[in-house]
């Protein structure tokens, strides 16, 4: 089976509020199962976005989920969703690269961003979702706020993380799930 495949599966079986099966066609209209997690550093190779999206909801259900007080459905929105704001965000360029043993100049492909709808990382992915189903606050506030301290908010001097996380567990156990994929399950 590949990622697409049993991402859709999760979501399809895990997903049954209103709009999402609209959300998810809409998926699929895009390059979020070709695109890469990151232009060089996570997942950084086709499928990648994908791939990192599964990691976290299976890092998010082994590690956090507490059967009688978790929401199913919510995790998988959660882990499955939180980065659609980088569907239709890189691009593949190609450059000239020195091969280190024959001297010679090589084109090698690479990604880049090309942001066209500014909006920052975790509010643009709520804001895209929205489009077609609605979020519980506590899903909201956690995609929003799953970057932690690397939001751009967060690096600027905001103290709304540190309300989300007090506030939203749901908040907390997302950016916990999405870290330690990002840094402790997934192949660089």
């Amino acid at each position: 089976m590949d990622w697409a495949e049993e991402f859709c599966g999760i979501y399809t079986s895990k997903i049954s509020r209103e709009g999402s099966a609209a959300l998810l066609e809409w998926l699929k209209k895009t390059d979020f199962f070709r695109a890469p997690a990151s232009t060089k550093y996570h997942c950084a190779f086709p499928g990648g976005l994908v791939y990192h999206s599964l990691s976290v909801y299976r890092t998010m259900m082994e590690r956090h989920f507490e059967s009688g007080k978790d929401n199913e459905e919510s995790f998988a929105i959660c882990a499955l969703l939180h980065d659609v704001c980088k569907a239709q965000f890189y691009k593949e360029g190609v450059r000239n690269v020195k091969n280190e043993e024959t001297g010679a100049w090589e084109k090698k492909s690479f990604y880049m961003v090309e942001d066209s709808f500014p909006y920052g990382h975790g509010e643009k992915s709520v804001f895209l979702i929205e489009r077609f189903l609605r979020l519980k606050t506590s899903e909201a506030v956690a995609i929003r706020w799953h970057m932690g301290g690397f939001d751009d908010a967060v690096r600027g001097g905001s103290f709304a993380l540190s309300g989300a996380f007090e506030k939203y567990p749901l908040a907390v156990k997302l950016h916990l799930a999405d870290m330690e994929s990002t840094y402790l399950r997934e192949e660089k």
